[in-house]
């Protein structure tokens, strides 16, 4: 029987191993950059509600959402019979390299609040 040399067949694993793991480990940080411009929008929206249903203008609310939110979110305000509806969207963009070919994202949220005084 003869015996077959393995030497270099760790280094061999490792490197077809490797690539997965750092694409696993990208994919993660999309994940959570996701998951962090959701809290950021959902945070935008309910700031910019409060602001208006205290009588603050609608551009200043909006301003206001656009401060928290991720950069080059859209922002709509409106009232509606004594409510506030701020609705916030934003674009996640893929990370480059392997998951370029993935879609953005998009995250949204909406808040409502009663004006003061109704």
């Amino acid at each position: 029987m003869t015996r077959r040399d393995e030497r270099g067949a760790v280094t061999a694993e490792l490197a077809l191993g490797l690539p997965l793991l750092l694409s696993v480990i990208v994919g993660l940080v999309w994940l959570l950059s996701v998951g962090a411009a959701q809290v950021r929008v959902v945070d935008a929206s309910r700031e910019a509600a409060r602001a208006s249903a205290r009588g603050d203008d609608t551009g200043a609310a909006a301003d206001l959402a656009r401060q928290v939110a991720p950069a080059g979110a859209e922002v709509s305000v409106g009232v509606e019979g004594g409510r506030v509806v701020v609705e916030t969207r934003s674009r996640v963009r893929a990370p480059a390299g392997l998951f370029s070919v993935l879609p953005d994202v998009w995250v949204s949220s909406t808040a409502t609040a009663l004006e003061e005084g109704q």
